[in-house]
């Protein structure tokens, strides 16, 4: 794996990682779930913010919080991972905020359904995207900016996006995005605006940075590239034993060890996860836990290994119901995007 420079090092040290470890709880603790701040976090005056929905509706909305919390609320429990997620392990190296594993995190979002907030204003004939606009400001591929995405009408009337003001039953914290945010169960972390303030319909596609450049998988800087959607299948065990201090490399006992984590995906249910203690050349069925947080939230699996003296490599795999399964090593592209590639955990048993 390549050194990361001082500017990355500067992104690892503003956002954070999920710890392994903390697979185990079903719901992450807010201070563990991963972050990611593309700017400043904003100062936001809550006497002067409102939510503006316009552009082409029929009856434009000018909301307060307490406006919104005095709407019917909706709650929905999802797995939220960046879309960064593993690119320190792609070659050659991706020069970006430097992910592990561990950009992940599941979450209870607590707010105002998004389809039943744009019902309520009235979408015009016409309008086929609805562009989601923060409060964050900075300056990207040489554009200032807001932090600003879109997403197609008819898949935020048909998905259970939720307008957030509450996670894990308490108010948003600033650096997750208070007083309101976009969350989008399924898609990947960048699509859920933080510190919104304004929702616009509009009749044509946003050509915006966020939109136009970045979060597009392309092999080369020149290409238009793919834009990227839906969370791709992924497991994550939590390691084993007890960790060196410096390496992480995990160290345990000979005899049955237990060996669990959680699996996800954004465009279909888990059917499967395996497990390997060989680094990969042959392939176990782990057991999968009761699907007991919803379609949208991860899914705890369990694996029992026999494990004997010497030194391992685990590594664990997941499929979704489309087929579609984690690759055995990290797919390069120009930002390093979608890298989910299986887990490997080297393990010394003594």
């Amino acid at each position: 794996m390549s050194q990361i420079s001082l500017e990355e090092l500067q992104l690892a040290a503003r956002n954070h990682a999920l710890p392994l470890e903390a697979l185990r709880f079903d719901i992450t603790p807010i201070g563990l779930h991963y972050l990611l701040v593309h700017y400043d976090i904003p100062d936001i005056d809550l006497d002067a913010w409102t939510l503006e929905v316009d552009g082409l509706v029929e009856c434009p909305l000018s909301l307060s919080l307490d406006d919104l919390r005095a709407r019917p609320a909706v709650e929905v429990t999802m797995t939220m991972e960046c879309a960064g997620n593993g690119r320190s392990y792609v070659e050659p190296h991706v020069v970006s905020q430097p992910w592990l594993y561990e950009a992940v995190g599941t979450a209870t979002w607590r707010g105002v359904a998004v389809g039943g907030l744009l019902d309520e204003a009235g979408v015009r004939d016409g309008a086929i995207e609805a562009l989601f606009v923060g409060l964050d400001r900075g300056v990207e591929g040489g554009e200032e900016q807001a932090y600003a995405r879109s997403l197609p009408v008819e898949e935020l009337l048909a998905s259970d996006a939720v307008l957030a003001y509450e996670i894990n039953g308490v108010p948003l914290p600033p650096q997750h995005g208070h007083p309101l945010r976009l969350v989008v169960p399924g898609w990947y972390g960048m699509t859920s605006v933080k510190w919104l303030e304004r929702i616009e319909l509009r009749a044509e596609p946003f050509d915006g940075y966020q939109m136009r450049h970045s979060y597009r998988v392309r092999m080369d800087e020149d290409e238009p590239g793919e834009p990227i959607t839906t969370i791709a299948p992924r497991s994550l065990m939590v390691p084993p034993g007890i960790p060196e201090f410096s390496t992480r490399e995990r160290v345990l006992e000979p005899g049955r060890c237990e060996l669990s984590g959680r699996a996800w995906s954004g465009a279909a249910e888990i059917v499967a996860v395996e497990v390997s203690t060989d680094g990969g050349a042959s392939w176990a069925h782990a057991e999968l836990g009761e699907d007991r947080l919803g379609r949208w939230a991860w899914r705890s699996w369990s694996f029992s290994w026999d494990a004997e003296p010497g030194e391992h490599e685990l590594c664990c795999r997941a499929r979704d119901a489309t087929g579609a399964e984690q690759p055995l090593r990290p797919p390069w592209n120009v930002g390093g995007y979608k890298n989910n590639a299986v887990q490997r955990v080297r393990v010394i048993v003594r």
